[in-house]
């Protein structure tokens, strides 16, 4: 029996023996397998996992590079920066994108149109990027939003740049204002900046035409934050590449001059140009619009009360403004006629009607002005001269003439929209119309109507040229960006339009006449300062038809009419008029005449010009201003 009892314990030892030894060979290969994960995960693996928690601890966010700035011929800044904050939102840090946005709004009020677009949005964006909810924070709503963090999930507070054109909406037609990218645009631009929120390209005008320089190159921030999002410290900063500086050929003193003289009218534009190097001193476009309000968005509202005000304050009419010339383009008739053999000493009789066949033609003068030559018909604008002068010379030599002024053409100027207007001839008719060229269109298209289109900046060009005695001058807005320069040559050499001298001094001596002989059709708007004199040349450019009826019973005024049946007024000239320096051209829209409305509006932009004229000055009196080199 003990024998048994002893068998039976020493089986039993030797079980709990082999299940001891099992337990501790299981236990010593769990130990062993959770050693070698642990040195797999620590050792082998461990730059991976570091790599995996610093991307949860270290938030690494591009910097946007400064913009660069726009300045005038003088240095002034016309588009700069300011410092700004926005909010912005990472959806996959949020639980409820929701309830995340109506917790913010607590804060800082959000409209429901930003709601609407920040949930438009993230419907668009990846949830790992960032999305604006609110830009252009005050410092209290910056400090609110960043006490109340840990309520906020996803939303963090960033420092931005503002973009600011300190001579507001005179300035709108000509630098254009930044906003948000669409998908074209970052479709097209492969820059990983058009991805980031709030990140704002060149939409418009200068702005647009050179936003690549201006733009720069984009630097990195390393930020270590917490669980919360919220930013402990900067680890590490890579400063971007600022963007170029864009130098102008503007005087913002005499854009801002100009604008205001123009701005007593509804509408129109103004150009001033320097003769001899092409540099546009002022192009002024009115109304204008705000372009602060591009950059934050515009409201549908906003852009429906914009895109449908009758007085066009989204076109640059300087450049796009296409309008038929009258009167102002009888220069060019007159050289047509000199070029075709026309003596200047040749008298045309003005009865106040011109007969062609069944049709009958008439002088602005009802009663006629009796027999002209060239430079008195140039001086009292006598229609039933030029009427003659352009049958003589035919509507192909005309248009040749006007093209060779720059009318007709884009002059390729720095900003988007230039228009061509329109120089007809024989062969444009037939293109366009299946039709052979009519006499009596010829008579129309000599004094600046019928078919003939020309923008404000082209006539400007026109009169340079008359001035500067025939040199094929170009208009330039941009002189260099930073230290690059735009012209390598310096003042640019352009070529000789191979006309006679004296063809362009009666040109010259009629514009005289027209300003500075009583009873020329300028005289009222002389420049009477020594020295400062104008040259000029008036014009009325009918935009409805007048018929026989309405001659019979008598022609309405321009007081008589609605506004966008009213004549546009229109007036070239250059100065001084013994050493011409620069041309100036202003056309109001149904403004009436060219002598009462146009010409003491250009006479007043030349007196400032002048006088704004550094080489007219002590550049180092007090108040004297050195032009940038």
């Amino acid at each position: 029996m003990g024998r048994i009892k002893q068998q039976q314990q020493q089986s039993q030892q030797k079980v709990f023996t082999r299940r001891v030894a099992m337990l501790g060979g299981l236990k010593t290969l769990m130990v062993t397998a959770l050693a070698g994960r642990l040195y797999y995960l620590q050792v082998i693996e461990g730059e991976k996992y570091r790599l995996l928690s610093d991307e949860n601890r270290i938030n690494h966010r591009i910097l946007f590079p400064p913009r660069g700035l726009i300045v005038d011929r003088f240095g002034i800044p016309m588009a700069t920066n300011s410092p700004s904050y926005r909010a912005i939102l990472v959806a996959e840090q949020t639980p409820n994108l929701k309830a995340t946005l109506e917790a913010f709004s607590a804060i800082v009020p959000l409209s429901e149109r930003d709601i609407a677009k920040t949930m438009k949005e993230r419907q668009h964006t990846q949830e790992f990027k960032p999305i604006t909810v609110k830009d252009d924070l005050n410092w209290e709503e910056v400090n609110a939003v960043e006490l109340n963090l840990p309520d906020l999930p996803g939303i963090s507070i960033e420092i931005d740049q503002k973009r600011v054109y300190p001579f507001g909406g005179i300035t709108s037609h000509i630098l254009g204002y930044v906003a948000v990218p669409n998908e074209n645009d970052v479709e097209r631009d492969p820059d990983p900046l058009l991805k980031q929120p709030g990140f704002r390209i060149g939409k418009n005008g200068l702005e647009r035409q050179y936003d690549s320089p201006l733009r720069g190159g984009a630097g990195e921030s390393q930020l270590e934050v917490n669980s919360f999002g919220r930013v402990i410290r900067e680890l590490a900063r890579q400063e971007g590449q600022p963007g170029g500086d864009l130098v102008t050929t503007l005087d913002i003193g005499l854009h801002q001059f100009a604008h205001q003289r123009l701005s007593s009218e509804m509408a129109g534009a103004a150009a001033v140009m320097d003769v001899y190097t092409g540099d546009l001193l002022a192009l002024v476009s009115t109304p204008s619009y705000d372009p602060t309000a591009f950059y934050r968005g515009l409201t549908t509202d906003e852009w429906q009360e914009l895109s449908n005000d009758i007085y066009g304050p989204l076109t640059n009419k300087a450049v796009a403004g296409q309008y038929a010339p009258g009167s102002t383009f009888k220069m060019i008739t007159a050289l047509a006629g000199l070029r075709a053999g026309v003596s200047p000493n040749d008298h045309v009789y003005c009865s106040g009607v011109t007969v062609l066949g069944s049709a009958r033609f008439h002088c602005w003068k009802r009663e006629g002005h009796g027999a002209l030559d060239m430079t008195n018909a140039l001086k009292f604008s006598c229609d039933c001269y030029f009427y003659e002068i352009a049958r003589r010379a035919g509507i192909d030599r005309i248009a040749e003439t006007a093209r060779m002024f720059g009318l007709g053409n884009l002059e390729g100027l720095d900003l988007p929209g230039e228009k061509p207007g329109l120089i007809p001839d024989s062969q444009w008719k037939r293109a366009t119309f299946d039709d052979i060229w009519h006499p009596g269109e010829t008579l129309v298209a000599g004094i600046g109507q019928g078919f003939i289109t020309t923008t404000p900046l082209q006539l400007c060009v026109m009169t340079a040229r008359i001035a500067n005695g025939g040199y094929a001058v170009k208009p330039r807005l941009v002189r260099r960006i930073s230290d690059e320069s735009m012209n390598d040559e310096g003042t640019p050499v352009f070529p000789s339009l191979d006309l006679s001298p004296d063809h362009l001094k009666i040109l010259r001596t009629g514009m005289d006449m027209v300003s500075n002989t009583e009873r020329g059709t300028a005289f009222r708007s002389r420049i009477d300062v020594p020295g400062m004199e104008l040259a000029g040349k008036t014009g009325t450019s009918q935009v409805r038809r007048i018929t026989m009826a309405e001659r019979a019973r008598g022609v309405l005024k321009n007081d008589q009419l609605p506004w966008n049946r009213r004549d546009h007024a229109l007036f070239v000239a250059f100065a001084p008029v013994h050493a011409p320096r620069y041309a100036c051209a202003v056309v109001v829209e149904h403004g009436g005449g060219g002598s009462a409305v146009a010409a003491p509006i250009a006479r007043d932009i030349l007196i400032e010009c002048q006088r704004r004229d550094p080489s007219r000055r002590n550049p180092n009196a007090e108040g004297g201003r050195r032009e940038m080199p």
